[in-house]
């Protein structure tokens, strides 16, 4: 019997050595099954040690293995995930349970959806990401536990704990699944005047918001500026609650407004950026107040109401002056000067636009620079005046160079390139109609050289035009000497080529 005693004692150590897998514990940092590893049979153990005996055998069972349970075990084999789960069911979580398993399962589907779509999406399965996994037990069991006692309160707080732990690019469903949540637990708190539920109105905002879903986003941007009206409430940051909740507001109304001119319902954009204009004026900030009219003054230019577009411009311009902000001044400016472009007053559009330059130069905003050299260049171009047109379009052009941005670096060059075709095609035309040797003589080294021609000579084109009109008043004479320089012209053409 001792024989068979020992051998059976020997047999249990080999399988438990064979059995117990030799890595590391991954064990649930806050859970009942958290447990240090037992060791296993140290490598530096001869084995002959271990079998000389049949009393030394018994006494390292004992020793080294007394009161393995099956949780131990368990603890050893599963995943940390499983371990996670068990743990809450084992303590009665059942509906931390129920939530993290839809969570868990909804994880892994959204993964593989990726994985097909991108071969570069490297995001962790969860069971990889025990931090997360903790995270998950400690508050989900925290707010069960809340739930049962009707403290609802501590609910919400874990709750919202949990999604701004996984406000992350990769993780915003885990973090607006918690955000609804908190919606619905915070209509049940009736105890801290409405605070809770106007956070809760601001995170189903942002949700509806990033989602594109802006009449959602502003139904629920206007029950939190609603709720936060007249109180002090502030976040975590020390803003007040109210004045965030009119930014947000006000951001969704600009966004609505902006498809709804796409759209062309002007009507409509105008009525709810005055809405936010209003909304703006309750929050007492200056620079909301003037971003709101900056948006209204568009609006009413788009819709072809110029007088109104520059009265709100003006205020936009007053209260930037009072603020000192260059930046915001400069967009007014701009604003303005396309309101009189469209009503065809160039000249003080082109006063404006020379005041935007100097905001631009003197606070290196290349783009501004860009965009007021490129509607000057316009209004030249449209005027007849080329040369300052081209000196304006050069100016964006090398300014985009500085830039390096290709996109606008094309479009300027197009637009510097038609005014330098206009600017030549009106000296090669003013030397046709001028007629004389002199002219005759230009035109062909330009088409020899296919350079520009110098501003003095042409100056002098015109001005020697202007003699040979008031000088050759006889029909006869002015027509001989345009057909004899017709001719002379196509002559010389044809023996160069």
């Amino acid at each position: 019997m001792s024989v068979l005693k020992y051998c059976f004692c020997l047999f249990f150590l080999q399988s438990i050595m064979t059995t117990l897998p030799p890595l590391p514990l991954t064990r649930p940092k806050l859970t009942s099954l958290a447990r240090q590893k037992l060791p296993c049979t140290p490598k530096n153990l001869a084995r002959a040690q271990l079998i000389k005996e049949k009393d030394d055998i018994d006494y390292y069972l004992e020793v080294n293995f007394k009161g393995l349970s099956k949780e131990e075990v368990a603890a050893y084999r599963n995943s940390y995930k499983k371990n996670i789960c068990v743990d809450m069911l084992r303590e009665g979580y059942h509906k931390s349970f129920t939530e993290l398993f839809a969570l868990m399962e909804r994880w892994d589907v959204l993964r593989e959806a990726a994985k097909v779509r991108s071969i570069f999406w490297l995001q962790k399965p969860l069971e990889e990401q025990p931090e997360k996994l903790d995270h998950f037990y400690h508050y989900l069991t925290r707010a069960e536990n809340a739930e049962r006692k009707e403290y609802f309160e501590d609910v919400y707080n874990n709750l919202y704990a949990l999604a701004c732990y996984f406000n992350t690019p990769e993780d915003k469903w885990v973090r607006n699944h918690f955000y609804e949540r908190c919606f619905k637990i915070a209509q049940l708190i009736k105890i801290d005047g409405g605070k809770k539920e106007a956070e809760a109105h601001a995170h189903m905002g942002l949700l509806y918001e990033e989602d594109g879903q802006l009449s959602e986003a502003a139904e629920h941007y206007e029950a939190f500026h609603q709720l936060t009206q007249g109180r002090i409430w502030k976040d975590e940051t020390g803003r007040f609650l109210n004045l965030l909740a009119c930014e947000s507001l006000l951001r969704t109304y600009r966004l609505l407004s902006d498809k709804m001119l796409e759209n062309k319902e002007y009507k409509q954009a105008i009525r709810i950026l005055i809405k936010a204009s209003e909304i703006a004026k309750e929050g007492s900030d200056k620079k909301m107040e003037g971003e709101a009219s900056y948006y209204l003054g568009l609006a009413y230019l788009a819709a072809g109401e110029y007088e109104t577009a520059l009265t709100v411009l003006n205020t936009y311009g007053k209260i930037s002056t009072d603020l000192d902000d260059d930046l915001s001044l400069g967009r007014a400016y701009e604003a303005t000067a396309k309101v009189l472009q469209s009503q065809g007053e160039m000249k003080e559009a082109i006063k404006y636009l020379k005041k935007v330059l100097k905001i631009a130069r003197n606070n290196f905003q290349n783009l501004d620079i860009v965009r007021a050299s490129t509607m000057l260049g316009d209004i030249y171009n449209e005027k007849g005046y080329y040369s300052k047109a081209s000196e304006y379009f050069q100016q964006a052009f090398d300014t985009t160079r500085e830039l390096m941005n290709m996109p606008l670096m094309n479009e300027t060059k197009v637009h510097y390139g038609i005014a330098k075709a206009h600017q030549l095609m009106l000296t090669i035309n003013n030397c046709i109609e001028t007629a004389d040797i002199t002219s005759l003589d230009h035109l062909l080294s330009w088409k020899e050289s296919r350079s520009d021609i110098a501003p003095d000579l042409i100056i002098g084109i015109l001005n020697n035009q202007q003699y040979v009109l008031n000088s050759c008043k006889e029909c006869e004479i002015s027509s001989f000497l345009s057909v004899q320089c017709h001719t002379l012209l196509t002559r010389a053409s044809v023996d160069r080529c």
